[in-house]
């Protein structure tokens, strides 16, 4: 299961998703597929990284599994490098 660390607060805009980084006063701004991306990671649910892929494709009819999870694996690691997502 993936979380936010306790001191990134996440809020929904007109674009996507904005992050903050109450430590570092850092911001990020995921434009929807990130933002769908993270909110499916985020619902608690077994296989977070399987349901985000799966929620990719069936949401944008161009896009298949294969550029999904490189679109996943990209999303959860920068997040990750950023040390705004923990496991």
């Amino acid at each position: 299961m993936y979380a936010l660390r306790p001191d990134v607060l996440m809020t929904e805009t007109e674009y996507g998703v904005a992050l903050l980084d109450q430590k570092s006063a850092e911001y990020w701004t995921l434009n929807p597929t990130a933002a769908l991306i993270l909110r499916t990671l985020l619902d608690g649910r077994a296989r977070g990284a399987e349901r985000a892929i799966e929620a990719l494709t069936m949401q944008y009819d161009d896009i298949d599994a294969d550029e999904a999870a490189k679109d996943v694996d990209t999303i959860v690691g920068e997040l990750r490098s950023a040390g705004l997502l923990t496991t």
